[in-house]
């Protein structure tokens, strides 16, 4: 069976890897995650995923692969990141509202050699009123989350079209994974069908 180690701390890509049962550990990491306004967006979520692994690299002995991802919401070519506080959510949530965005999400692997894999989905929203927002906001569920939405949860009822990865716009594509670890077709995975 595969072992390998997972540099996150997000709960849901925890849930994501398991859906693949390979076995893992988790290895807490911390690095800058500041965008400078420029870079472009998949060059910033590769470099983050990226550095992210080569962190959890210099916090273990054994040589077993070091998996490790970055999610963010792109629209205007702007990456969103998580908001500060509730308003910021709200401002968020309005970019978004009758809108099509962007969601990359990249996967590294680091061990003996680096790897890296882009996904890009495009996400699609409803419009949304002030008050939609506030009540979703209300719920504290965007708080922490890449564009001020979680689509595992109840802003799965914001989105009208979903084109791309559910897995990779919940924070980890399922699909560069199985790619990255060579794990093949016989690999089970549940899939979220496509809204």
């Amino acid at each position: 069976m595969t072992k390998i180690y997972l540099a996150s701390r997000s709960s849901r890509r925890k849930e994501l890897l398991q859906q693949l049962r390979i076995e893992f550990d988790i290895i807490d990491v911390n690095i800058d995650e500041t965008w400078d306004g420029q870079e472009q967006a998949g060059d910033y979520v590769c470099r983050l995923a990226l550095e992210k692994a080569r962190a959890g690299r210099t916090k273990v002995s054994r040589p077993l692969d070091i998996l490790a991802a970055d999610t963010e919401v792109v629209i205007d070519e702007t990456i969103l990141g998580k908001p500060k506080d509730r308003a910021d959510a709200i401002s968020m949530l309005q970019m978004l509202s009758g809108r099509t965005h962007q969601v990359y999400s990249a996967v590294a692997k680091v061990n003996e050699t680096e790897q890296v894999v882009l996904n890009i989905s495009a996400v699609s929203f409803k419009p949304l009123s002030i008050e939609e927002c506030e009540t979703y906001c209300d719920t504290g569920e965007p708080l922490g989350k890449a564009g001020a939405y979680a689509i595992q949860g109840r802003a799965a009822a914001f989105i009208t079209k979903l084109e791309g990865s559910y897995s990779g716009v919940m924070g980890l594509p399922l699909e560069a994974v199985r790619e990255l670890l060579k794990l093949g077709a016989n690999a089970p995975v549940n899939y979220r069908p496509a809204v």
